[in-house]
């Protein structure tokens, strides 16, 4: 006989395991299935590890500069195993946390792989037993992995994906990374502060194309003055292993490019995990590898939901948490519940310098038939930034010109990604430039160019 709960969760990454602990939190009896380890990949392969690496990446690159701080240190060595030994050490260790909260909120969790039955029942295999689930609410948080290219497969040696990209087993030489997005500059960032000669390869006209043009611009300088190189608008006719290395040919900027390097970093993209879990047999609509769902995460059947990567962009650990909230207490009926508002989720990319960045750019706003007044602050005229040794960033904001709304906020520059969550709240809470100009930001901070940019976009900026 199937075991029965009110609410079973298949996948355990952000979206699942925190939609598993709000249904707990509600009363429900909650099962959560997963054929990996818990935590997903955001925890596992993804989002911590990574995050893990650049802050090895990041000491690095400070004991490089340790003169300018007035230290003394011989030859800079590193072992590259244990870099990635901490880095596996930290996912398994938030791993350990997420079971913990399992235990805590007393929520099932069944290894295997889960498979739709029908109406409300999976059925997960594991070592050849299958067994059965029942409930009226079943959420697929399934995620997502790797995009490949036709011609680009990778072969986990010379030519591999994030995956294979943080347990490196040596420093290649010379990396060469396809897409400029979040997941290629950062693996990027990491392997250039470590001392590999970098190139990356963009299909698009800039690099970091969904960022705001000027950060785009800004980011271009700063990682060319670190000694990356960059081919965009690049059209990459072939990829493939050559001896113990690999071999790409591009056309960009009218010319023929051969680039050799050791190894190379598919970074193109994602697609869902929606095969082999029933979908088709329910009739779930699925275009272009991601479930469609509504508002509110409800596909077309009813009684069934999906949450985070797998239902498309944007691809953020962070988004599926709250769709797993907000799809919980709507099941629940919770009162009062609003869909989740996308324009009002940051972004932020970890390289060196970090990159983050909520709502609109200014291309998008005026597109959107705004009247805009924009403002921008360097982190040059900012005390701290300077104090720090961090002088290189820039805040840009992007105001409506008639109502004062804060259409969007772009950030280039240390610890921006930890900054960037106080326009997201000025965004969640409708603030105009009129509360952000009377808020006292305190002195000295890296938060004060927040402050100057909202300034310089009404012409009040004080220390430019």
């Amino acid at each position: 006989m199937a075991e029965r709960f009110d609410l079973i969760v298949l996948g355990s990454g952000p979206g699942g395991y925190v939609a598993a602990i709000r249904a707990a939190q509600l009363g429900m009896k909650a099962a959560v299935v997963e054929r990996e380890a818990l935590g997903g990949i955001c925890l596992n392969w993804g989002c911590i590890p990574t995050k893990a690496l650049l802050r090895s990446s990041e000491v690095h690159h400070l004991l490089q500069h340790a003169g300018d701080y007035g230290f003394e240190i011989g030859d800079i060595t590193f072992d590259l195993a244990r870099i990635v030994k901490r880095s596996r050490q930290v996912a398994s260790q938030l791993s350990a946390g997420v079971k913990h909260l399992m235990k805590k909120n007393k929520i099932t969790v069944v290894e295997g792989e889960g498979r739709l039955l029908g109406k409300g029942r999976l059925a997960v295999t594991r070592n050849d037993t299958t067994v059965e689930l029942e409930a009226p609410h079943i959420i697929i948080a399934t995620g997502a992995r790797a995009r490949t290219l036709p011609g680009l497969e990778p072969n986990g040696t010379s030519i591999i994906t994030y995956r294979e990209a943080m347990v490196p087993k040596t420093l290649p030489k010379r990396l060469l990374v396809v897409g400029s997005g979040a997941i290629g500059m950062e693996f990027a960032s990491f392997y250039a502060q470590m001392g590999s000669k970098v190139t990356v390869v963009e299909a698009l006209d800039r690099i970091l194309p969904v960022e705001d043009e000027d950060i785009s611009a800004f980011a271009l300088k700063a990682f060319t003055r670190q000694g990356l190189k960059f081919h965009t608008a690049a059209n990459l006719k072939r990829l493939s292993p050559e001896g113990t290395g690999v071999v790409a040919e591009i056309e960009a900027g009218g010319q023929s490019h051969r680039i050799e390097a050791d190894q190379a970093i598919l970074a193109v993209g994602i697609v869902g995990n929606v095969e082999n879990i029933g979908l088709e047999a329910l009739g779930v609509k699925v275009e272009r590898s991601h479930i469609v769902v509504d508002e509110f995460s409800r596909t077309g059947v009813p009684g069934l939901y999906a949450i985070g990567d797998v239902t498309g962009p944007p691809w953020l650990a962070h988004k599926a948490s709250h769709e797993g909230v907000v799809c919980v207490e709507k099941i629940a009926g919770v009162a009062g519940v609003h869909p989740l508002d996308t324009g009002n989720i940051p972004g932020c990319t970890y390289c060196l310098p970090q990159i983050a960045s909520v709502g609109l750019t200014e291309a998008k706003a005026r597109a959107a038939g705004h009247e805009v007044k924009v403002g921008r602050f360097p982190y040059l005229g900012n005390g701290k930034a300077i104090a720090l040794g961090e002088p290189e960033g820039l805040v840009k904001t992007v105001f409506d010109a008639k109502t004062g709304a804060l259409l969007g906020a772009h950030m280039i520059g240390a610890e921006v990604t930890e900054q960037i969550q106080g326009y997201a709240i000025a965004r969640t809470l409708e603030t105009t430039e009129a509360e952000l100009m009377a808020t006292v930001f305190p002195h000295p901070t890296l938060s004060e160019t927040m402050h100057e940019a909202v300034l310089d976009a009404y012409g009040r900026a004080i220390h430019i």
